[in-house]
């Protein structure tokens, strides 16, 4: 069994939420559990698992650790080896640049390369929430009751958007590098000060989220065009060349692309036949 589905947010939380996925893989009692090698990819994602929990290595010598129920997740800057469960059944939810800073106060860095337990933040309400969606079968009552919480939350932040959160849409939205004394100069800051606040809403600084952007593209636009050489992807993302895409993809995942992609190869999404794809509205 497979369910493998973005959904766009309501109109009114699009300023604090990119999208809704919806994923669901149930093995057979004898199946062997696929690892995910989940690459990095700019995002901060609050996540309901309503079904068996994920287990998460970042690498060889790094603990296996559960996810809780609900779970926030900050920026990765390293590919996560994600242990599925032999009946995944997730709701992730994953905000706009900035907006988990603004409804939380938590300094993004704090959450780089790690999660937490959403109810250290917002206590017995998203447990209720968690337990609400336990009880549901179908993806729009689900999408109805998170929406419903996620309005609530939205409702209690007193952090206005700002030019920095902004920026970071902007470099999110885009498939070719920007300098950083532009941006710096959109957002009406000086670039120290821009680094710092972006630091602070993002979690990383302004050229590794741009890196991790373009990586995360690369990847699903080779997915989605397997005839495609990956220097054609390199060229139309903004790289110099293709060992310019090489030494991204070493400096996050430790893999050439082509290394990266046979790793992915395990993952659950192969496992049922289906990859790992975006719509970018870039013609190859």
């Amino acid at each position: 069994m497979i369910i493998l589905k973005d959904i766009l947010p309501s109109g009114p939380l699009q300023e604090y939420i990119r999208k809704h996925q919806i994923v669901r893989f149930k093995f057979g009692a004898v199946d062997i559990l696929p690892v995910k090698a989940y690459i990095p990819r700019p995002e901060h994602s609050l996540i309901f698992f309503m079904r068996d929990l994920q287990s998460v290595k970042t690498n060889l010598y790094a603990d296996l650790k559960e996810h809780p129920k609900c779970t926030l997740a900050g920026q990765y800057t390293v590919v996560q080896n994600r242990y599925v469960p032999q009946d995944l059944w997730a709701f992730q939810i994953l905000f706009q640049p900035g907006a988990l800073y603004r409804l939380t106060g938590i300094p993004s860095y704090e959450l780089t390369n790690t999660f937490i337990d959403a109810e250290a933040v917002w206590g017995r309400e998203i447990a209720q929430v968690q337990e609400q969606l336990c009880n549901l079968e179908e993806i729009d009552d689900c999408v109805k009751v998170a929406e419903q919480f996620l309005e609530k939350i939205i409702k209690k932040s007193k952090r206005d958007l700002v030019g920095v959160d902004k920026i970071g849409q902007l470099i999110l939205y885009q498939n070719q590098q920007i300098s950083i004394d532009y941006l710096a100069n959109q957002a009406c800051l000086s670039p120290r000060q821009f680094y710092r606040k972006f630091n602070q809403r993002m979690g990383i600084g302004p050229k590794s989220f741009d890196k991790i952007k373009r990586l995360e593209m690369a990847y699903k636009l080779k997915n989605a065009n397997l005839n495609v050489d990956w220097l054609t992807i390199a060229l139309k993302l903004g790289y110099y060349d293709y060992q310019h895409l090489v030494h991204n993809f070493k400096e996050f995942t430790n893999h050439t692309p082509n290394g990266f992609l046979r790793l992915d190869g395990h993952s659950p999404e192969s496992t049922f036949g289906v990859l790992e794809t975006d719509n970018f509205n870039i013609e190859i």
